[in-house]
Order: structure tokens, then C-alpha cells, then sequence
């Protein structure tokens, strides 16, 4: 669904990303993880098309997206929930869902897809009227994943779902993420907390100061000596 052929990329002339090439197959749940500074943003962020690459290539379902605009990537069906939640703080919830259907094809089933994505967060429905900036730290990462699915994705991509949340709402994400992949979308997840998301994977890249260093299955990550001694502190 998702390759990345030998991609540089970063911002002004400060290179990030050094040859990444990683792919993602439809239905799949495929991890990255690093430790801060790794590049594992700047990943997201050059497939999401807001930031360009230098070099290299990136396609979705056979087309090269390398070139395209952020608008653009959103319209085939590439959604980022982006670290840090980033809702508008001063419009409701329900507001803030409708501004996911930013897609053509979701616009037109937004009505729809609101009542699936509220079955799946009943919490959040029962927040539909109230600002957005008012919530919980979990509940704003809870809105920004129905947000993220207002859009109808084919690949969904989180950027650290589980920065500054307590230990019990992180594995409540986990446990959505999970019912997410269950119903067939593709997910793509950068992520800190490597014992979680490693569970959640089915396979996994290494990103160390911008270059891929290892990649396997998520179980065999979890099991790797480098992996243990640097990410899980065994």
C-alpha cells in the first residue's frame, strides 16, 4: 500500500531522514520506533506531504505521491493525527469531529461516519457539545483519533499517541487502536512507548539518527537484544 524508496528529507538545508525505505501493506499495523530526534516525525510528516524530500520516493497504492501537496495526500486517504493532539482548543467537539471530513468522499458520508465513530468512542459522544479545550488530556487524544477518522482513511497514520497521558488512558489508545485495525484500516504508528506499541504492531522499523537500522516482526523487536537493552531498558 505504502513504500518509501531511499527517502531524504528535513528542514532547510538540515537533512533529518537518510535513506529511509520502509513499506506498509494494506490491513497491516506497522510500528516505528526511536528514541527522540530519531527522525521519527519528519517520517510522518513527509509522507503526510508537508515537508518535501530531497531525494527518494514515496507511492500509495501504486501512485507516486513524492511531489504532492498535504491537501492532496488527505484526498487519497492518508490521514496524520499529528503528536500533541492539536484540536481547536475553542470549538466543540462535535465541531472539531466535522473539521476531520475534510476529505471529498467524507464530506459527503460525514453524517454517517459520525454515528460509527461515536460508537466506537462512546466517551466522546458523550462530550459532543462541549469545548474542545476543556477536556482531559485523554479525552482530547480520543477526539483526535475520531477526528482522524472522520476522514474516512485508508492509512491512518498517530504520531505519538500516548505522549503525556497517564498509564491506564495509554493503554485504553492501545486498546482503540487495536478495534481500529479490526475494522480494516491500515495503520501506520510512531510511537516512544515501544513495549505497547510493539504489541499493537504486526512488524516494526528502528529509526536511529534518521536511518533504518533494523526491521522485523513486532514479536521478534520485542525479543531483539538491541531493542530490549535500548528502548525497554532490559
Amino acid at each position: 500500500m505504502l513504500e518509501l524508496e531511499a527517502v531524504d528529507a528535513g528542514y532547510g538545508a538540515t537533512t533529518i531522514l537518510h535513506g529511509v525505505s520502509l513499506n506498509v501493506q494494506a490491513g497491516e499495523a506497522v510500528t516505528i520506533i526511536g528514541g527522540n530526534g530519531a527522525g521519527k516525525t519528519t517520517t510522518l510528516r513527509t509522507i503526510a506531504g508537508l515537508i518535501r524530500p530531497t531525494s527518494g520516493s514515496i507511492r500509495f497504492e501504486g501512485q507516486d505521491i513524492t511531489r504532492l501537496e498535504a491537501h492532496e495526500v488527505v484526498e487519497l486517504g492518508i490521514t496524520l493525527i499529528p503528536e500533541g493532539r492539536q484540536l481547536f482548543p475553542d470549538m466543540t467537539v462535535r465541531e472539531n469531529l466535522l473539521m476531520g471530513a475534510f476529505r471529498r468522499k467524507a464530506r459527503e458520508q460525514a453524517e454517517a461516519t459520525l454515528k460509527e465513530v461515536l460508537q466506537l468512542f462512546p466517551r466522546v459522544a458523550e462530550r459532543l457539545d462541549q469545548i474542545a479545550g476543556s477536556l482531559s488530556g485523554g479525552e482530547q487524544q480520543m477526539v483526535a483519533i475520531a477526528r482522524g477518522l472522520m476522514a474516512r482513511p485508508r492509512l491512518l497514520m498517530f504520531d505519538e499517541p500516548s505522549l503525556g497521558l497517564a498509564p491506564i488512558i495509554v493503554e485504553q489508545v492501545f486498546s482503540v487502536i487495536d478495534r481500529i485495525v479490526e475494522t480494516g484500516v491500515t495503520v501506520l504508528i510512531v510511537e516512544q512507548n515501544v513495549h505497547h506499541t510493539l504489541k499493537a504492531a504486526d512488524r516494526g522499523y528502528v529509526l536511529e539518527n534518521g536511518r533504518i537500522v533494523l526491521a522485523d516482526a513486532a514479536e521478534a523487536l520485542l525479543d531483539n537484544d538491541h531493542v530490549r537493552q535500548a528502548y525497554l531498558g532490559i
